[in-house]
């Protein structure tokens, strides 16, 4: 990456930035000498409420709407060098914000974690390149994070054949506008999912599949279901050969997660066709019992296969969070990302999923005041 540096500071527009994940950008980047935070939404009160809860000024809110045809338009006239876009959920979107983006000559990030919207964002690679933009998405703790962790170990092995990857929730009840998003569990629960496995793809079913990982104490262990994310398209391809590649998740509460399964298994069954008319109930569920489920979080990936001495290797990774603190994981990529570019170093150009861009340590520096821990292969 070479530095390129044009203005001392840095405009960044956080789409959806009074949101779960936004607010949790927006601060962290207010905080950062040479980045101009804007807070955009289609709500205008909420950005400046927003706004005015950080101490920053009126004119650093924007009312404005991902889906209006003046998107590009408004992001010029507004100097938007970066614009990081939170407003999921990706999955079933299209790419017209990252294309007004590159309209405007301004890079572009998105914390999606939707299988085809991130593997599928190389089609904006010509575009994002005649503009000299670095257009990015997937930058989340997966593909982005994960990506990272593998990068970190692939070094170790001669052969690389499994790599496992799972997530555990802590006990918070995120909005609802959140809870739809996170690993599209309303979107594919019950639904055909294609897995890497055994070097072929196979077939299993959203929130199925289930497996029990005991992560690091004090979170202990968690059931979790098959998801549906980047890295089951991805990974295949960018770690060959390895031949299996899975992804699971689970919520703190067993009752939550049994009534997210119990709905798959009647998503499946054809007796009802999907779980989103439900995503209000459970997420009431979720707020009623949150005082008693635990706030511990974790992440885990599993490596596994032949070793630099010819001989069978696994390497354990996980990552553990307390206090309710596991939902501002996904935010540090993007953080991340913006603080370079705000320094002067340029991304790639072209259009690309968010792997290979960030080093572990890189991604977690913005968590650093949080309480998030890793759990290294030595540690384990």
């Amino acid at each position: 990456m070479s530095e390129v540096r044009v203005d001392p500071i840095h405009t960044v527009l956080v789409l959806g930035g009074y949101g779960f994940f936004g607010a949790r950008i927006s601060g962290a980047l207010a905080r950062s000498p040479d980045v101009r935070v804007l807070i955009g939404g289609r709500d205008e009160a909420k950005a400046l409420q927003q706004a005015a809860a950080m101490g920053l000024p009126p004119d650093r809110a924007i009312g404005i709407d991902a889906s209006a045809n003046a998107l590009a338009q408004r992001l010029a006239a507004a100097r938007v060098d970066t614009l990081i876009h939170t407003a999921g959920p990706f999955q079933g979107q299209d790419y017209r914000v990252a294309g007004a983006a590159i309209a405007a000559r301004c890079n572009y990030i998105d914390l999606a974690d939707g299988r085809g919207f991130v593997s599928g964002i190389a089609s904006l690679d010509a575009a994002a390149r005649a503009a000299g933009v670095s257009v990015v998405s997937g930058a989340s703790s997966v593909p982005a994070l994960s990506s990272a962790v593998v990068d970190r170990y692939r070094s170790a092995f001669e052969t690389l054949e499994s790599i496992r990857i799972g997530i555990g929730s802590g006990g918070r009840a995120p909005g609802l506008a959140t809870l739809r998003g996170v690993f599209g569990v309303f979107g594919y629960c019950g639904k055909p999912i294609r897995r890497w496995q055994n070097g072929a793809w196979v077939q299993t079913h959203g929130w199925l599949d289930p497996v029990r990982h005991r992560f690091p104490e004090p979170v202990g262990t968690r059931w979790l279901g098959s998801c549906d994310v980047p890295d089951l398209e991805l990974f295949p391809t960018r770690y060959a050969p390895v031949r299996t590649v899975s992804f699971h998740a689970g919520f703190a509460s067993r009752i939550g997660h049994f009534a997210v399964w119990l709905g798959a298994r009647l998503v499946k069954a054809g007796v009802i066709s999907s779980l989103a008319p439900f995503a209000g109930a459970l997420h009431r569920l979720s707020g009623w019992i949150e005082p008693l489920l635990s706030d511990q979080g974790g992440m885990f990936i599993e490596l596994s296969g032949i070793g630099r001495d010819s001989r069978p290797l696994t390497k354990c990774w996980s990552l553990v969070a307390a206090q309710n603190h596991g939902p501002h994981i996904p935010c540090g990529a993007s953080i991340a990302l913006a603080r370079k570019l705000a320094a002067g170093v340029a991304l790639p150009r072209g259009a690309y999923p968010c792997v290979g861009l960030l080093s572990v340590d890189e991604y977690l520096a913005p968590l650093s005041e949080l309480d998030i821990r890793e759990v290294t292969p030595e540690q384990a």
